[in-house]
């Protein structure tokens, strides 16, 4: 499960949804990858100049050392997370598509360029420093680091949550993701909700990961959820 931000970071504490994951069988593995907050300036700043592209070279070393170690099987691994999370998931299928059994993006980015257009004006000036500029600026940094320059190599099912109404991942950029992938007849889920960049109610919150939970079963043959 790849964490958000990218300037935050996965603690040594009790998470709901990473226990839902464990209490059904799986081995969940956190990675705070370069451009995580609390390791100090230059580990944050990392990834400027080549977001998605660096974290993903982390995660790979992560996974050759935890299948090697036993604890994950390589041929069946799932690449999940929220946020920016779910923009590395998406990406992540399409430059490492050997790695990856299975995908599950939450509100994540498919489309950066439609992503930048439509966003809030504070995320397009953090982008703008963060890819070195706007995507009239520096067209190649969008290409490198945009999943769908790389959606014809993905080969595994996805599922994608979006919310309807959300601000900081605006779901044209999704929808634009999707469509190439039907088109392609790559193998994809949806899972829409009312709501923005994730929801604070209960309910939904339990519906969003019985529905990730049972993906994951559906594809890999484990136990899902009960209801």
């Amino acid at each position: 499960i790849v964490h958000g931000g990218p300037e935050a970071h996965d603690q040594d504490a009790f998470s709901a949804a990473v226990q839902a994951w464990v209490d059904h069988g799986f081995a969940v593995v956190l990675v705070n990858y370069r451009g995580s907050s609390g390791y100090g300036k230059a580990w944050r700043d990392a990834i400027v100049g080549r977001p998605g592209v660096t974290e993903l070279e982390d995660l790979a070393k992560v996974h050759d050392t935890v299948v090697r170690a036993g604890i994950v099987d390589a041929k069946r691994t799932i690449l999940s997370g929220a946020s920016w999370g779910g923009y590395l998931t998406l990406l992540g299928l399409g430059m490492q598509p050997e790695r990856w059994s299975l995908g599950i993006g939450v509100v994540p980015i498919g489309d950066y360029v439609a992503a930048f257009e439509d966003e809030m004006e504070p995320l397009k000036r953090y982008d703008a420093a963060l890819f070195g500029g706007t995507p009239a600026d520096v067209p190649e940094s969008y290409h490198r680091s945009n999943p769908l320059t790389y959606i014809d190599r993905v080969r595994v099912p996805l599922l994608v949550l979006v919310g309807q109404n959300d601000p900081r991942c605006p779901s044209r950029s999704v929808d634009i993701y999707q469509t190439r992938l039907r088109e392609l007849g790559k193998p994809f889920e949806e899972y829409r909700y009312d709501a923005g960049h994730g929801s604070l109610v209960i309910a939904e919150q339990i519906r969003q990961i019985e529905r990730e939970i049972a993906f994951a079963a559906k594809h890999l043959g484990t136990t899902p959820p009960i209801a």
